[in-house]
């Protein structure tokens, strides 16, 4: 839809020019309180335009990427001596999707427990969910962080990082296979949750328009989060020549 001048009736083809009319004039004039949020919202406040439903859509795409990037990685363990490379390379890309994982499901909770409406209204996650939670959170911290720390300090600290490695991802296969599990049945209604329906109101009490729904900057963030993984894994690549000469000797 054309913007137009309160002054003279005519469309206003640069954007500078609707910035001028949006805060020259009466906010309490139809149709330009949208207008007047959307020049006013920043990239975070635009991440997370879309409420619970945008909250809630963004962690199930991200964990539905999660799930096909693991199940690549359960077939490096299981042929880890010819795919060790590909196993370091995943764990290294699997830690930007993670951590975009971890940080929408830590905004649901501080916004619930900081009484936010919209959230309180949706509700807490079940029970168990939240019981699980903890170990699920910790158990991929200290998998992913020994992973790594194994990586750089090389085959020599095998002997004392290698077995918490271990020890961390069996613990975290088992309570995130709960959480998967406990979820699944709501993965598809979460994938197609819509914060764009007019008549919304977002965390702040403000409607958004269909241009304000917060989608583009969800869907930006998980390819970015995918992107930063890759970049991180390209980084470091020239580490796996230690393991791979390690293993080739060892075997």
């Amino acid at each position: 839809m054309c913007a137009f001048s309160p002054v003279v009736n005519q469309p206003l083809n640069r954007r500078a020019d609707t910035r001028s009319v949006a805060l020259h004039s009466d906010p309490g004039e139809p149709g330009l309180a949208p207008a007047l949020r959307r020049l006013g919202r920043t990239p975070l406040a635009r991440l997370i335009a879309g409420g619970t439903a945008g909250n809630e859509q963004l962690t199930a795409a991200t964990g539905v990427v999660l799930l096909l990037l693991l199940a690549a990685l359960g077939v490096t363990i299981v042929r880890i001596g010819s795919l060790l490379n590909a196993h370091m390379f995943l764990g290294m890309l699997l830690i930007g999707p993670v951590v975009l994982k971890m940080a929408s499901t830590g905004y649901r909770f501080v916004r619930y427990y900081a009484a936010n409406p919209r959230y309180r209204s949706k509700g807490p996650p079940p029970a168990a969910m939240r019981l699980i939670a903890p170990i699920v959170v910790l158990s991929t911290v200290v998998v992913f962080a020994s992973g790594v720390a194994l990586l750089f300090a090389g085959p020599g600290s095998r002997g004392t990082l290698t077995p918490l490695h271990k020890a961390s991802f069996i613990v975290w296969l088992v309570f995130t296979g709960l959480h998967v599990l406990g979820h699944l049945a709501e993965l598809p209604a979460a994938l197609q949750a819509d914060g764009e329906s007019r008549g919304s109101w977002d965390d702040h009490g403000g409607s958004w328009d269909d241009h304000g729904s917060g989608r583009g900057a969800r869907a930006l963030s998980l390819a970015g989060a995918i992107v930063g993984g890759l970049v991180l894994a390209l980084l470091v690549e020239s580490q796996f020549g230690v393991w791979s000469h390690f293993h080739r000797h060892l075997h």
